[in-house]
C-alpha cells in the first residue's frame, strides 16, 4: 500500500460484519472473521503486489526516487544545505516534495515550520544553517510526537485498531486558522500554496525573520 494514512486515507482492521464505509477501495479478508479495509476518499493511494522472489523497489519504482526520511542519519544539515542551495522554491512546497524528504505531509510541514519560526513562503535559498538545523530537529520532533499520539485525527481517521489519532488535538497551527496562536495570541492564518493549505502565525513566523 502506498502513501501515509491521513484523515481521508486509512486502513482499518474490522470484523467482516461491520458496515462497509462509502469510500472503501480494497478489502483483504483474514481468518477469524476479520478483514482489512482500505478507505481512500480522494483515491490518492496505491497498492502493489510484490512477489516473494522480488525486491520492493523493483515493483514499486517510485521508492527509488524518494529522499531520506527525517529519522535517517543522511537527513542532516549538510544534506539540507546542498538541496536548498540556489533553490527558489518556497520552503513549504519543498517539504512536500517526497524526492527531497520522504514522509512529511501537509500537517507536519506546517507544524515543524511553526516551531522553527519559519514562514511557509520563505524561499529555500534564503534559509541559513541555523534555521535549517532548527527545521530538521523540529521535523523529527513533530513526527515523533505524532507517532506517540497514534497519528492525527481531524475527521474520521483511525488506526488499524480503530483508534482515533490524538495529535490533531495538540496541533499548533494546522487546522487552527481563525483561532489565537498558542504562543502569542495572534490569529492563525491560512493561505493556499501549490494547491495545499499552509497554516501559520503571522507574528511568530515573520516572512523576513531569517533574511540576511
Amino acid at each position: 500500500m502506498g502513501g501515509p494514512s491521513t484523515d481521508d486515507r486509512a486502513a482499518h482492521l474490522l470484523k467482516k460484519s461491520a458496515p462497509v464505509e462509502k469510500h472503501t477501495r480494497v478489502r483483504l479478508f483474514f481468518a477469524k472473521g476479520q478483514e482489512l479495509r482500505y478507505i481512500d476518499q480522494r483515491t490518492f493511494g496505491q497498492f502493489w503486489w510484490v512477489p516473494p522472489d522480488r525486491q520492493a523497489p523493483e515493483i514499486m519504482t517510485g521508492l527509488q526516487k524518494l529522499g531520506p526520511e527525517p529519522f535517517d542519519p543522511a537527513f542532516d544539515l549538510k544534506y539540507l544545505a546542498q538541496q536548498f542551495k540556489g533553490c527558489k522554491k518556497p520552503i513549504k512546497n519543498a517539504l512536500l516534495d517526497q524526492s527531497l524528504v520522504a514522509g512529511v505531509g501537509n500537517i507536519y510541514a506546517d507544524e515543524a515550520l511553526f516551531l522553527s519560526e519559519i514562514h511557509p513562503k520563505t524561499l529555500c535559498c534564503d534559509l541559513r544553517p541555523m534555521p535549517l538545523e532548527l527545521l530538521r530537529q523540529h521535523l523529527i520532533q513533530v513526527l515523533s510526537d505524532s507517532i506517540e499520539a497514534q497519528g492525527t485525527t481531524f475527521s474520521d481517521f483511525r488506526t488499524v485498531e480503530g483508534i482515533n489519532g490524538n495529535y490533531g488535538g495538540n496541533a499548533w497551527v494546522y487546522g487552527q486558522d481563525g483561532t489565537p496562536c498558542k504562543v502569542c495570541g495572534t490569529t492563525i492564518a491560512r493561505v493556499k500554496m501549490a494547491g495545499r493549505s499552509a497554516h501559520f502565525c503571522p507574528k511568530c513566523q515573520i516572512e523576513t525573520k531569517w533574511l540576511v
